[in-house]
């Protein structure tokens, strides 16, 4: 209860700033909770996609493969998919990578949607928080001039105590947002890796079993 009435105490003091840093703080873990569960999910169907997809091509079923991608939502699907339609067009690896490349390139922007948002959340917390602070002092020096000389030295040190609490809160909702922006992008790097590597795994699969030339010679 004591930690309660401090939090609540903290809050009150801080002045009208606080309200906007907290609503920063409540958009930005809202939008870290709903980025790290679609990159959980994401790798999840990654990975499960990708045991089902080998398995096909090891069966040269390339039709299912296509299909897979067409209907599945995992973004490993739809890339290989990519691919595996252009072998039907081209059997030469160049061509098939384009491809590859292609729907990895639309695949990552959905992987790392809105993250960037919380960078500028963090700053914009932080910012918040000084402005308030230099709000807070101008206003507490302001009172302090046409108080009583006695009492100048006690109500600056208040007043400056108060106006720190919103750079305090600032940086208090800065900190986990940077924190979270780094460990999703870390999360969304992983993916995009495991999606490049099951790419060459399946080209070099496909190689392996005389369906795609390995010579990407423009002149074969």
């Amino acid at each position: 209860m004591d930690t309660y009435n401090t939090i609540v105490r903290f809050f009150q003091e801080g002045g009208s700033f606080m309200f906007p840093i907290a609503i920063v703080l409540a958009l930005g873990l809202a939008i870290a909770l709903e980025r790290y569960i679609f990159l959980g999910s994401a790798l999840r169907k990654n990975r499960k996609a990708f045991s089902e997809i080998e398995s096909l091509l090891s069966q040269s079923k390339y039709d299912s493969v296509a299909k897979l991608g067409q209907a599945g939502a995992a973004p490993v699907a739809r890339i290989i998919s990519a691919g595996i339609s252009r072998m039907t067009h081209s059997q030469r690896r160049e061509d098939i990578e384009y491809a590859m490349e292609e729907g990895l390139m639309e695949a990552v922007p959905r992987l790392e949607k809105r993250t960037a948002y919380l960078g500028t959340l963090a700053n914009i917390a932080t910012l918040l928080g000084l402005l308030g602070t230099i709000i807070g002092l101008i206003a507490a020096f302001t009172a302090v001039a046409n108080a009583d000389p006695a009492e100048k030295a006690s109500l600056l040190s208040q007043s400056i105590s108060v106006a720190m609490n919103t750079t305090a809160f600032g940086l208090i909702a800065a900190i986990p947002l940077l924190a979270f922006h780094s460990v999703l992008q870390t999360k969304t790097t992983e993916i995009v890796d495991s999606m490049e590597m099951a790419g060459v795994k399946c080209l070099n699969l496909l190689i392996s079993r005389q369906q795609v030339n390995p010579n990407t010679r423009a002149s074969d």
